[in-house]
């Protein structure tokens, strides 16, 4: 067990170095950099930009050296922990995305445990009912959250909050605490307006998670050891929930994999829609403008945390099905 948790470790660390020189290429892959960006943007506004100050620019970010040195000069300051200035935004980079990934990891955290609250005991429930009255119903509702869109549902939440209920039911602060410094109220006026922006990004992922356990819990209670359980006397819950259940997470555990940077970016286009502080509209804004710091960085974390929730994935896959421990024997 050491060496396989070495050996996934060692091939984390090699995949991060790819992922540092792909995050760099794929930032430098547009034509033209931030400069030409910033000229573009004032051009567009009727101001101008002489030749000097675009080279001044230039110089002044780095972005008149060679792409190797500029790699070598992001990667050096990345790992001491500095990810560099934002060129839009004017600030260090970890100034900028601050609480944003804060909040960000907080809503997607929060959609995250709603998503298997949800879904783990429904798929078990219609695992155990195939067929009843329940087990359509729940399908029925699973197809729907598969089908719908969350950026659609967010509209229609907006919609119906604004028009039936007059509730402002966009962004997570209210008005007076957007700009407030942390305290109790901001807080709690956070956690009041959690709920709605959890619930539309965990809907998607409950259902797709609801026929997922049900289809592999269904294919263990078919297996000869389930048979052979309730043979010898045992309950029907124990003789499901004690080996068929555990066997049928794996495909929770495998999900932490993309879950992980789902943590950092959440939805871009939900967040978009419901005004949501997050990183995933940073970066959109940053893509755009070119704003290589700020861009790489956001890429950067999440290419981190998809190896991370890979290797959190592949240790608890190989803790809950020992298969996987003894697949080297």
């Amino acid at each position: 067990m050491v060496i396989y948790l070495l050996r996934r470790l060692g091939l984390a660390l090699v995949t991060c170095v790819f992922i540092s020189v792909l995050t760099f290429i794929i930032i430098r892959l547009p034509p033209g950099d931030f400069v030409d960006a910033y000229i573009a943007n004032l051009a567009s506004n009727g101001s101008t930009v002489s030749g000097e100050q675009a080279e001044a620019m230039r110089r002044e970010y780095g972005l008149d050296r060679p792409v190797v040195v500029q790699y070598a000069r992001w990667m050096g300051r990345v790992l001491q922990g500095d990810f560099g200035v934002s060129m839009v935004w004017r600030r260090p980079v970890t100034e900028v995305i601050g609480d944003r990934l804060w909040l960000t990891m907080v809503v997607s955290v929060s959609a995250l445990f709603l998503t298997w609250m949800i879904a783990l005991p429904i798929g078990i429930y219609s695992a155990m009912r195939q067929y009843s009255f329940g087990d359509y119903v729940f399908t029925t509702l699973g197809f729907i959250g598969l089908a719908i869109p969350n950026f659609l549902l967010a509209l229609i939440l907006m919609y119906v909050g604004f028009r039936y209920l007059g509730l402002n039911v966009g962004g997570l602060f209210s008005a007076e605490y957007i700009q407030a410094p942390w305290s109790l109220a901001r807080a709690w006026d956070l956690t009041k307006h959690l709920p709605l922006p959890a619930a539309v990004l965990a809907l998607a992922g409950t259902a797709q998670l609801i026929r997922i356990m049900r289809a592999n819990l269904l294919d263990e209670l078919r297996k000869p050891y389930v048979v052979t359980a309730r043979a010898k006397g045992l309950t029907e819950r124990r003789a499901v929930l004690k080996y068929p259940v555990r066997a049928a997470l794996n495909p929770f555990a495998s999900s932490i994999a993309y879950l992980f940077p789902y943590l950092v970016s959440g939805s871009i286009i939900v967040s978009l829609v419901l005004g949501l502080p997050t990183v995933g509209p940073l970066l959109l804004q940053a893509l755009v403008a070119q704003d290589m710091f700020l861009a790489g960085a956001i890429v950067l974390l999440l290419g981190f945390m998809t190896v991370i929730g890979t290797l959190v994935s592949d240790v608890l896959l190989m803790w809950i099905d020992p298969r996987i421990r003894l697949g080297g024997r």
